[in-house]
């Protein structure tokens, strides 16, 4: 947890900085590449090397910050108030869920991680190809679920619903890495993945109350 808070505070450094840079109407596309290109990078490498992590994780999160205070920048001009909205939901969905794992409402078994796993693969995938048709012909695939009808709402919801679930993943690694002693570096790859998992939660979070509201 004091990982994690360290990592919090650095990424809310980075996120004030970019979001008053886009208030300021500076152009912030080059944060936001730099944030997903570097962070993306530096999240490859720890998969690799999770002994690195206590060096690349607080790294990572300065550039998570970049992305997530530009974007969360471009909510806030659209709807005022919103990002805050996502960042309450996002705490109170955390914390459910820890409660959930706490008291074993669901347990984390092998079949649960891998269906997640593979679920949250998929899903990955398909982001991906979205991004890349959107480049390529100006247009994303199944661009109905950015779109404010019930069906892109219910896309939105099954997200966050999946990101939720992800976060007992995290829950049971931080867990089983305390039951077998792993080395210390852990503490900083833990806290990492639980970061990776909560911003992703914000952003869905965020898409999601942007949906309901139009």
């Amino acid at each position: 947890m004091n990982k994690l808070g360290f990592l919090l505070l650095a990424m809310g450094v980075t996120t004030v900085y970019s979001w008053n840079q886009a208030v300021k109407g500076e152009n912030v596309m080059p944060l936001i590449l730099a944030g997903v290109g570097g962070g993306l990078v530096l999240a490859i490498i720890m998969m690799f090397k999770k002994e690195w992590s206590p060096f690349l994780a607080p790294v990572y999160a300065l550039m998570e910050g970049l992305f997530v205070g530009a974007v969360s920048a471009y909510y806030d001009f659209a709807a005022p108030g919103l990002p805050m909205q996502a960042v309450a939901l996002t705490l109170i969905v955390a914390l459910v869920m820890f409660l959930i794992y706490r008291y074993r409402i669901i347990r984390v078994t092998g079949r649960f991680r891998m269906v997640i796993t593979i679920a949250t693969a998929a899903l990955g995938i398909f982001y991906l190809i979205q991004w890349i048709t959107y480049l390529a012909m100006g247009s994303p695939i199944a661009s109905f679920t950015n779109a404010s009808t019930p069906l892109g709402i219910g896309f939105s919801i099954l997200v966050v619903g999946l990101a939720s679930f992800n976060l007992l993943l995290n829950f049971d690694t931080i867990e089983k890495g305390v039951e077998v002693r792993a080395a210390k570096y852990m503490e900083w790859y833990s806290a990492f993945g639980l970061l990776v998992t909560l911003v992703w939660l914000y952003l869905e979070i965020l898409r999601l109350l942007s949906k309901l509201r139009d």
